[in-house]
């Protein structure tokens, strides 16, 4: 589980509210303000999407919780694996590994080169679905992308609404213009509060935490196309290692080719 956006939300609000102070919190709520920002925000982004994207805003805050699901010197680990038993055994024998392998994405690539696929076609296949994922990932951050834009424009609005009704009320010239003044400069002022505080701690963090998690299925992902079409054309299981941790750190790199040494002295020893 990664709580770093949690970590995050959390700190954001306490400084706020430290800052503020706590004896002066009651100055910052106005149900009025916040109905324009936030029930603005929303109804826009309504306006903006269909359900059918809308619905998926739970998912989508459980995957910026989530951590850890792709492992990708895992992932090598396996092709690896793989690569050496269809050198021995043929592509056919990845069959039954295939039944064994959970992720939908792998599983179905490598059924592709089992049934001895034309490798450009295979790829063309893959590479489009990848596509085609990188497409639904950019509709689920644009939602919050696009909420990150209509929180500081309604704010914007309760603030001219404040405005105008703070002239409005000197224009009347009357007591009950006078006592409302600072009822309507509260609200053009918390409007934009508001609306800078949804911006920039809940929906930006929200589409960027997305932008990553999209990052890393994109990378294993690629990972998976680049080790099944290495299986396919015979690449040696050692080159197919070094290949594939090459868009990785160095330092990683080093010490997964080193963990790979050791283990594979150890299997040598041992037989």
């Amino acid at each position: 589980m990664d709580i770093s956006t949690l970590i995050g939300w959390v700190m954001a609000v306490g400084l706020v509210v430290w800052g503020i102070g706590f004896d002066k919190l009651g100055n910052f709520w106005d149900l009025q303000s916040l109905a324009i920002v936030l029930g603005g925000a929303i109804a826009a982004l309504i306006a903006s999407y269909p359900f059918r994207l809308l619905k998926e805003v739970p998912k989508h805050i459980l995957i910026c919780f989530r951590g850890g699901k792709y492992n990708v010197p895992k992932l090598v680990d396996q092709l690896v694996d793989l690569a050496m038993l269809a050198r021995q055994s043929g592509l056919l024998a990845l069959e039954e590994k295939a039944e064994e392998i959970k992720d939908p994405f792998f599983k179905q690539s490598l059924l592709k080169i089992v049934d001895a696929n034309d490798p450009d076609k295979v790829r063309e296949m893959l590479e489009k679905e990848l596509d085609d994922m990188a497409a639904r990932h950019d509709e689920g951050a644009g939602i919050y992308e696009k909420g990150s834009a209509y929180a500081p424009a309604f704010g914007m609005i309760g603030t001219l609404v404040g405005l105008i009704n703070m002239l409005k009320g000197m224009n009347l010239g009357d007591s009950s213009g006078a006592s409302n003044l600072g009822q309507d400069m509260s609200v053009a002022l918390i409007t934009t509060f508001y609306g800078s505080a949804l911006a920039n701690v809940l929906f930006q963090p929200i589409a960027k935490k997305l932008r990553v998690r999209q990052a890393e299925e994109e990378l294993y992902c690629s990972t998976i196309v680049e080790g099944v079409m290495a299986i396919q054309a015979g690449v040696n299981p050692q080159m197919l290692r070094e290949q594939l941790l090459s868009c990785m750190k160095q330092s990683q790199q080093k010490k997964l080719l080193l963990k790979a040494a050791k283990n594979s002295g150890a299997g040598g020893g041992e037989g």
